[in-house]
């Protein structure tokens, strides 16, 4: 059985990455992309799906012991595990070298103190574990073939094959080192470069040294700024700029049921908010990547913009279910692909125009076709901005006239009137200022529910939801207007968990709700962050201070989040770890920062 999800470390090498447990087994691992198969899926199912545990050994029968200590090398994502034994102590190093040639995944097995029997046990299957590769030994290497994929298996310690798994059984005493590494190649090719694990682990310590260097915050919630940062950077795939919105597929919103989707994609709207906070925070090259890769993804089409694409701007992203996989503790069914990537969703144009408006003005060298791109989709908005669509939350029911995707519509209008009265572009300012009016007296007029002093959740409905909380971070109107006041207080009163964290919106379990999805689900991280963004900007800085130290708290260990948080269960839920949490918590500790709001 799989551990709890706030129970894995990611590693990765910027173009996949790879889960592992407390107890030191590999549950996740894809390659050699984020988005292709799992050699390891055991985190989707049983161990006959595949992993890889490394650790002290332990009796057939009993659970394997799970590390005493864990953190991160630095501000790296360099993993150390370090078990404590009645026998001595170890330590397992796990990092994923910046890919230079084959992936590689490398495990260093280092004596602490005392004499430690220690297990090697490598169960590899192909095809999100439906494939046994054929395992044989090559020139006194292993590897495990099928189909287009073959994985070799390197180590310096005596290996043994049984019950379809390959095993290693050895001993450490203080000073040894003993290597282990898989490197994925097409099978066709010839085999990949004898690893070099020292080296590597001293390059890739190195990589991320100079990388966190370039960090331009220096304020009192650095750590957790850090380690978001580089979370960031571990989700954007290398080669193309593309940023996945997590690196797993169907870990679940809702334990046991059915909310379970396949985030190894890029969203328009999780990318242009990493985008953001990657600028805001020293990463210019990032930044100007993720603008190229939008550009060659868009292009030619820019009118029938995508909420999402793969990862090199690939358009078609069927959805199926994998029934051999029985699903993270039995949350059914697991999914690859994602229905979704062909929904109206019209804030997209507004998170896209607001990325590109920020990297204008934060002086990223011009790239003339974005100019162009933004004027393409004002174009696009004019005509279709009044249109139900699915919304912000892709919801699978009927499409409805969402008030954040009109006001996101609004900032998509406003950001390139701003564009053009800079001179940097040409169009029809007076028309589009009429359309920024009317797209604005729309909302007041049919969003806001004058009773309840609120905005709702759609036009004509009663229902709230937190996506309303960006009306004042998008500058739709002013944190001090009596409308976003009510708002915000009637989120925190309808849309509160016990614990006081946010809800997207209101779901009943017991049948389907606004998303056509039956089931719960916990507490959004995103919307969390946000509650606290508007509290600090209509001046209650220290509840939004105490706000933003509980989210912190629900991080793991070493620094990471899921995408929900579950009040009843009491841990994380979602994809696991979440661009769209993670970023968020940057922006938050910016304003709180700016504002003095901190404690100590």
């Amino acid at each position: 059985m799989a551990g709890r999800i706030e129970d894995y470390a990611l590693i990765g090498d910027m173009q996949t990455a790879a889960l592992v447990c407390r107890d030191g087994t590999v549950d996740w691992l894809c390659l050699p992309r984020f988005d292709s198969h799992a050699i390891f899926a055991g985190l989707l199912g049983t161990e006959e799906h595949g992993f890889w545990r490394l650790g002290p050994a332990h009796a057939a029968d009993a659970q394997p012991p799970t590390a005493a200590r864990r953190s991160y090398r630095g501000d790296s994502l360099i993993l150390e595990s370090e078990w404590d034994t009645p026998r001595g102590t170890v330590r397992v190093i796990d990092f994923m070298p910046p890919r230079d040639g084959a992936p590689q995944l490398i495990r260093i097995v280092e004596g602490v103190s005392g004499r430690v029997p220690m297990r090697s046990a490598l169960r590899m299957r192909f095809s999100y574990g439906r494939v046994v590769p054929w395992v044989h030994k090559h020139e006194g290497r292993t590897v495990a073939v099928a189909g287009p994929d073959s994985v070799w298996f390197d180590t310096s310690a005596e290996t043994y094959g049984k019950a379809l798994t390959t095993y290693a059984d050895f001993t450490v005493a203080p000073g040894d080192r003993i290597a282990f590494t898989i490197s994925w190649q097409p099978s066709h090719k010839e085999p990949p470069a004898l690893p070099e694990p020292e080296q590597s682990l001293e390059a890739t310590e190195e990589f991320w040294r100079e990388w966190v260097d370039h960090c331009t915050y220096h304020g009192p919630y650095r750590e957790a700024v850090v380690r978001s940062l580089i979370t960031l950077k571990a989700l954007t795939y290398a080669p193309t700029g593309g940023i996945v919105a997590a690196p797993t597929t169907s870990l679940p919103e809702d334990i046991g049921g059915v909310r379970n989707w396949d985030y190894r994609y890029t969203w328009l709207r999780d990318a242009a908010i990493t985008l953001s906070s990657l600028l805001r925070t020293g990463y210019r090259e990032e930044a100007r990547a993720w603008r190229e890769w939008l550009l060659r993804a868009v292009a030619g089409d820019p009118e029938n913009l995508q909420i999402m694409y793969g990862i090199a701007g690939e358009r078609e992203l069927g959805e199926a279910e994998l029934d051999w996989l029985p699903g993270y503790e039995q949350s059914a069914p697991v999914r690859v692909g994602n229905g979704a990537a062909h929904q109206l969703q019209l804030d997209v144009y507004g998170e896209v125009t607001e990325a590109l408006h920020l990297a204008h003005m934060t002086g990223l060298a011009r790239n003339d076709y974005a100019s162009v791109l933004q004027l393409k989709l004002i174009r696009y908005l004019e005509d279709h901005w009044d249109e139900p669509d699915e919304g912000i939350w892709e919801v699978r029911g009927p499409r409805r006239h969402f008030v954040h995707s009109k006001v996101m519509a609004w900032v998509a209008v406003d950001r390139t009137i701003k564009l053009i009265e800079s001179g940097d572009a040409d169009g029809p300012l007076e028309k589009w200022r009429e359309l920024r009016d009317d797209i604005h007296r729309d909302v007041c007029e049919r969003g806001y529910d004058k009773e309840r002093n609120t905005f709702t959740q759609s036009y004509g409905s009663k229902e709230l939801d937190a996506s309303l909380l960006l009306i004042p971070q998008m500058g739709f109107l002013p944190p001090d207007d009596k409308r976003v006041i009510g708002t915000i207080e009637a989120i925190q009163r309808e849309l509160s968990t016990s614990d006081g964290f946010i809800l997207r919106y209101p779901t009943d379990g017991s049948k389907e709700g606004v998303d056509g999805l039956p089931g719960d689900e916990g507490a959004f991280l995103a919307c969390s962050f946000w509650m606290a963004d508007d509290l600090a900007m209509i001046g209650r800085v220290d509840e939004a201070r105490r706000l933003f130290e509980r989210l912190l708290a629900l991080r793991n260990d070493l620094g990471l989040l899921a995408e929900e948080w579950d009040p009843r269960l009491q841990r994380q839920v979602g994809n696991f770890p979440q661009a769209f949490s993670h970023v968020p918590l940057i922006d938050t500790a910016l304003r709180l920062t700016a504002s003095g709001a901190y404690g100590g």
